[in-house]
């Protein structure tokens, strides 16, 4: 599986497994009606503008399978409410459910992890709804639980935990060895 920096050619990419991971994660959480609602075409404009205007404060990576077909990808910056003791976040890691367990999600964090300290971001967070099963994957890089808030979705509310690593370069170093051992 290759890992590489988002280029705009791959909105369309991005969009399709964004929307594909939200139908797979949260089938049975989220509404069904709202899940199918989900559209490419709505979501794409959006990947375009982020891989246009922010790409290298914003960086997005992509997993690539050997066919060449982007099936997971990751999303980063700078910590966007200034309420949590971290200057970086980790907006989403998304994984084409047929994908997932196979140590992609390490390494699209561990690739992002180098830019965002490139970047000299010292700390790192991220959201993650309290139901979804992937905060598992998370939670065994001991991070700290840094707050909950309520969401909705779809007319339902959700509870959404802030985990924060103090330092990205430690997290790096766990990500690194995790990701050599598989």
């Amino acid at each position: 599986m290759k890992v590489r920096k988002a280029a705009i050619e791959d909105s369309a990419a991005i969009a399709g497994v964004h929307i594909k991971s939200w139908k797979e994660t949260y089938q049975g959480l989220v509404s069904q009606e709202y899940l199918d609602s989900l559209k490419v075409e709505d979501r794409q404009p959006l990947w375009e503008k982020s891989l246009t205007e922010t790409p290298d404060k914003s960086p997005v990576f992509v997993a690539v399978n050997p066919e060449g077909e982007i099936v997971g990808f990751a999303s980063f910056g700078k910590e966007r409410t200034g309420k949590f003791h971290a200057d970086g976040e980790l907006y989403a890691i998304y994984i084409l459910k047929k994908y997932q367990r196979k140590r992609i999600g390490l390494k699209l964090l561990e690739v992002g992890l180098e830019e965002m300290l490139r970047q000299k971001y010292g700390s790192m967070l991220v959201w993650v709804l309290n139901d979804n099963e992937s905060r598992k994957f998370y939670e065994s890089l001991q991070p700290e639980k840094a707050g909950e808030e309520k969401i909705e979705i779809a007319g339902k509310e959700f509870a959404e935990s802030a985990y924060v690593w103090k330092d990205s370069k430690l997290l790096h170093k766990t990500v690194k060895e995790k990701t050599m051992r598989g």
